[in-house]
């Protein structure tokens, strides 16, 4: 049993719940999640069956699109609806679209955050949760992210009873991106305190909301024997690698991890990782020696059986 589900993770249950119940329902040990989504957050959680907890890292890397909501008047010391309200700046008059446009603009492209303290970040060998659930504070670290765009896709909404403005967004982001904090800046360049109070995630992973599965479908699927159903290939991990194919011979070399001349990869890229393939299958990952000029070795090996 191997492949990637696409699963649509519900809302109240966090990623390591849903591998947890797919052990469960699979019956195996050997499944992974690609990224962890909050217990508020729903959306695309890729998991990882059998050998394809190999290329877990690799579905890590990809960009991933959100659609939320950010409203305005309050912040909450999670950055989340979830939270409790630790500061209030009311909305006595509602913001213009062109002022809210300008706000998210500034924050595409490369930018910085600081962590959240409710994060799994590690200070000083702690998770920076550890030290919020204690009231403690410590200085966070200051990472780099990449937002491709940032834009906001319903009319904004003023509430003059609750003196908040609220509006929907949707946001194309690379790796570590919290969203959370990009809704708390976004307040802080309009001047007011905010926090994110909605999130779903739409796409991770090269997987997107139409691919996803439901936990309860997977349970329908096993239970029906038609498991083959759930899962796509690993070789979906690789899909933008560049890609060579091999001869019989060919894999037999490369099957027991030799070390190859650059001239094996004549024509490649030799700064990014290289999948090869025999008979259609993900064979290994090869990247330039990290010691030895003109020389490539296996960075991961996936199948040789």
């Amino acid at each position: 049993m191997e492949g990637i589900i696409p699963l649509w993770k519900p809302r109240g249950m966090t990623s390591h719940d849903c591998v947890f119940q797919l052990r469960k329902i699979l019956k195996t040990k050997k499944v992974g999640h690609s990224g962890t989504l909050d217990p508020d957050v729903d959306g695309v959680l890729p998991i990882c069956v059998g050998k394809a907890t190999k290329v877990v890292e690799y579905l890590q890397e990809s960009h991933k699109i959100y659609v939320g909501e950010i409203t305005l008047g309050f912040s909450t010391e999670t950055e989340d609806a979830s939270g409790e309200v630790v500061a209030k700046s009311p909305i006595t008059k509602p913001l213009t679209e062109k002022e809210i446009d300008e706000a998210m603009l500034s924050l595409t492209g490369d930018i910085q955050q600081v962590p959240p303290m409710y994060s799994a970040v590690k200070v000083n060998g702690r998770r920076l949760y550890d030290y919020a659930r204690k009231g403690e504070t410590v200085e966070r670290p200051i990472r780099q992210t990449t937002i491709h765009h940032y834009k906001r896709i319903s009319q904004p909404e003023f509430s003059n009873e609750e003196q908040t403005q609220s509006w929907k967004f949707e946001v194309d982001c690379a790796k570590g991106t919290y969203v959370r904090t990009l809704a708390v800046d976004t307040g802080k360049k309009l001047g007011y305190e905010a926090h994110m109070s909605d999130l779903t995630r739409l796409s991770s992973g090269g997987f997107d909301a139409k691919e996803a599965i439901t936990l309860e479908r997977v349970r329908e699927l096993v239970e029906d024997n038609q498991s083959s159903e759930i899962f796509y290939p690993l070789e979906r991990a690789v899909e933008t690698f560049p890609k060579k194919r091999l001869t019989s011979d060919e894999y037999q070399l490369i099957r027991n991890g030799l070390v190859m001349p650059d001239s094996f990869f004549e024509g490649y890229d030799d700064t990014q990782l290289i999948a090869l393939f025999y008979n259609q299958q993900l064979v290994s990952l090869y990247g330039k020696h990290p010691s030895k000029p003109g020389l490539f070795k296996p960075v991961k090996v996936i199948r040789n059986d």
